[in-house]
């Protein structure tokens, strides 16, 4: 009898500790996002406002699982406030509608900074020797769990044209490439033929975009839509790209239609329907976001 109570007690835990942590999920899923919440996400991210009110919805559930699911923390005296995890979270969010999503599982942390932040580097001289090299970052995105943000950088965004940077994006496209187990820019595609399509049209513009950057005189391609840091590796490019995919819809699908129809299939939305159409000049160029050489796998 002692044996079979200890068998039940172990089994009790077990399902506690299993069924816990999905049922707060259930919990926090169940409640709607308060007013306060949806009023950032309607300030703050571009693209809600003109989607449709069953993207609305999904939307506004990953942000639920997203705050529920992740932590925040202010750094360099930084408070944490609503309107920054919201905003964060919603910015997020975008990259994963209509997929079926984890929303993240590798992210724990996002780590928010006031402004733009030091990072340590070490580079290697001509002659070998390694030198303390500190770089000025807006966000940055890593494999142990932790995002970077400038909030100042976030913000700037909000009240930008469309257009502008947007630093969000930029790093959670980092995070999805990393789910395939690499930063190569080749995020996880299902089947063979996709990635088959996927590097042929990437490598391309990739190549394009490396191209410009060294004989460009601006921080943008020809055409004013994919940032020269594009250039700077394949993982680049795609972070680089979604921001435009994003932000920039139009300009993209116009001047690289085969990159919007990969990234099409992938996102598995169309900005398109959330933004106008800008209206340009005759042969006005796009303008557009400011964001190792390798092959795609």
């Amino acid at each position: 009898m002692e044996a079979l109570a200890c068998v039940l007690v172990a089994a009790v835990a077990a399902a506690l500790w299993w069924g816990t942590p999905r049922w707060r999920l259930r919990r926090a899923l169940a409640r709607p996002l308060p007013q306060a919440a949806l009023a950032f996400l309607a300030q703050n991210v571009a693209q809600y406002r003109g989607m449709p009110t069953d993207l609305q919805d999904q939307l506004q559930a990953l942000v639920r699982q997203f705050l529920h699911q992740k932590t925040f923390v202010g750094c360099a005296g930084l408070d944490i406030t609503d309107e920054m995890r919201v905003t964060i979270a919603g910015q997020a969010c975008l990259l994963l509608l209509n997929r079926v999503s984890r929303v993240y599982p590798g992210l724990d942390t996002i780590l928010v900074y006031p402004d733009a932040f030091t990072a340590p580097r070490k580079e290697v001289d001509a002659a070998g020797v390694v030198h303390d090299a500190p770089r000025g970052l807006l966000g940055e995105s890593w494999g142990d769990g932790r995002v970077l943000l400038s909030w100042n950088h976030v913000r700037r965004h909000d009240h930008a044209e469309p257009g502008a940077q947007n630093v969000v994006l930029h790093e959670f496209a980092h995070q999805l490439d990393s789910e395939s187990g690499s930063n190569n820019g080749a995020p996880y595609l299902g089947s063979a033929e996709s990635y088959r399509s996927w590097s042929a049209v990437l490598s391309a513009d990739f190549e394009a975009l490396r191209r410009d950057a060294m004989f460009g005189h601006d921080d943008h391609d020809d055409d004013g839509v994919l940032d020269h840091y594009g250039a700077t590796s394949p993982a680049e490019f795609f972070a680089v790209a979604t921001e435009s995919f994003f932000e920039k819809p139009w300009a993209l699908a116009a001047r690289h239609a085969a990159l919007y129809a990969e990234f099409l299939k992938y996102y598995r939305v169309d900005p398109r329907a959330w933004l106008p159409e800008p209206v340009a000049a005759p042969n006005a160029p796009w303008y557009g976001s400011v964001g190792g050489h390798g092959q795609w796998q």
